[in-house]
């Protein structure tokens, strides 16, 4: 074989397969974007046959522009949209309905149900999350109750459950492996963080059948090995972490108080906090950053549902810009006089909120409102949102936020303007990567380093280079009125304002 190593960066609207040389350089890459199902309101699917589809379609795009065959790969990473649930036939390997996306808002009653019984202290002592439709848990059991047989066939053993990680392994390997690993098992509500295995208690409240849940392993473990008649080889998967974990090791977070944020469809702050489980005082999440070699790495974590989903929804819904990469431009003729803010809680509102039921709103129009500000009211939202995050892991990290820097990735942080405008909201450097492909690159190193073709942890961290750094240049009464601004629509806007 070969040195090359696979990426399999399985996204919320695209699939996308990248093959990096010995070199940890982009070798070749393939993409393809998949259908979005809305059902009613609030409810967002995915077809998981369309999801395999677009895999196996750009693996082979990514194959054929390297100039490579399936055996010159060493191994596979796999990075994946977490929470997202499949349920599939054991025998078939078909779904027993669509997939069920992080997105999806459908349980949020049910949830509201579990609080009222006063469940959720117990299920964020056990998997450090909160009690909301965006973990899987509750997706889970939706399935189970309304999929007619669901439940029954699952206590026989019938189907398999799985995030997008497990689905796709379990079809890359004809079947023969049903496994996860430590970080997309952590986000199910139903794996017990503290002792790393799934959580009884926490099953029977969901009234989720053990037998339905695959075997979880660390990041950099094997999975399992291709079926040759996919690729033309057996390929061994080596490496497999969930998008947000993956972009935090591809940004080598691997030392305490390092923190990444990623700007993808949704933004996700993460903090390593080492092997201390920091239990959030401020609406966080405590989550696993990665498991290697049987150790476990904790981290705080802040997700926010609408990001770079803003930015489509100026193009797709709005039709005020042609192209994503024209916001920034546009954003820049905004009229400075105007305050314009955009509460983006098209589903509901993440950390440090957790407010479901939250709807978007525009505040502060006027009649000379126009394209440059609402472009602009999308880009500072995704900011202004980020900075809620930070204020709240420096109070839970015990940090007065002088040391921050931030390590950025995704598809926003191409926009230079974005970037300034969030060291400015900050008052924190932004550090923006030579290598946009965090994600990918973090499940292509765990797989790498795990093949033994690609360095250590050690190495890898090494090798991280910096772009460019965003210095603050705002001066502290303009940031301190924006935010105020910002704070008092964010207070407006929630469900029981």
């Amino acid at each position: 074989m070969g040195g090359y190593v696979l990426a399999i960066d399985q996204g919320t609207t695209s699939s996308r397969a990248i093959i990096f040389d010995k070199n940890m350089k982009v070798a070749g890459t393939g993409q393809k974007e998949f259908s979005q199902i809305y059902p009613r309101s609030g409810w967002v699917e995915h077809d998981p046959e369309e999801i395999w589809e677009s895999v196996v379609t750009t693996i082979k795009q990514a194959i054929a522009k390297a100039g490579i065959t399936a055996a010159d790969i060493a191994a596979i990473g796999i990075t994946n949209q977490r929470e997202t649930v499949v349920v599939w036939e054991r025998d078939s390997g078909k779904p027993i309905q669509n997939a069920i996306v992080w997105q999806d808002r459908r349980t949020a009653n049910y949830c509201e149900k579990l609080k009222r019984q006063e469940l959720e202290r117990t299920f964020t002592r056990k998997t450090g999350l909160l009690l909301d439709p965006y973990f899987s848990g509750t997706k889970l059991s939706w399935m189970l109750a309304n999929v007619k047989g669901a439940r029954a066939r699952a206590a026989k053993g019938e189907l398999c459950f799985g995030t997008i990680d497990t689905f796709l392994i379990w079809r890359l390997t004809g079947g023969k492996s049903f496994v996860t690993d430590a970080t997309n098992a952590s986000r199910t509500l139903m794996f017990n963080i503290g002792t790393n295995e799934w959580d009884r208690d926490l099953l029977e409240i969901l009234r989720v059948p053990s037998a339905m849940l695959p075997e979880v392993k660390d990041c950099a473990a094997d999975f399992g090995t291709t079926d040759p008649a996919i690729f033309g080889a057996a390929v061994p998967i080596l490496g497999v972490a969930g998008d947000q974990q993956a972009a935090t090791i591809g940004q080598a977070c691997f030392e305490p108080g390092m923190l990444k944020s990623t700007y993808g469809t949704g933004c996700f702050a993460l903090l390593n906090t080492g092997t201390d489980m920091v239990r959030s005082k401020n609406r966080l999440l405590t989550t696993i950053a990665y498991r290697l070699d049987g150790e476990t790495t904790y981290a705080l974590e802040g997700s926010i549902f609408i990001a770079g989903a803003a930015v489509q929804w100026l193009r797709d819904g709005l039709k005020i810009i042609k192209n994503a990469a024209d916001t920034g431009d546009l954003a820049d003729k905004a009229d400075p006089m105007q305050s314009v803010y955009l509460v983006p809680a098209f589903t509901g509102l993440g950390a440090p909120h957790w407010d479901p039921e939250a709807r978007g709103a525009i505040f502060g129009m006027t009649r000379n409102t126009g394209p440059a500000e609402f472009a602009r009211a999308a880009l500072e939202a995704v900011c202004y949102q980020t900075r809620d995050l930070l204020d709240a892991m420096h109070k839970d990290w015990k940090s007065d936020g002088e040391d921050t820097v931030l390590r950025v990735d995704g598809g926003m942080v191409a926009s230079d303007w974005t970037m300034q405008r969030l060291a400015d909201l900050l008052d924190a450097p932004v550090d923006r990567p030579t290598i946009l492909e965090t994600t990918a690159l973090g499940a292509a190193w765990l797989a790498g380093s795990r093949a033994g073709v690609w360095p250590d942890k050690a190495g890898f961290a090494a090798a991280w280079a910096r772009d460019r750094r965003f210095e603050p240049l705002m001066d502290e009464k303009m940031r301190a009125a924006k935010l105020k601004g910002w704070r008092n629509a964010v207070k407006r806007t929630l469900s029981d304002a």
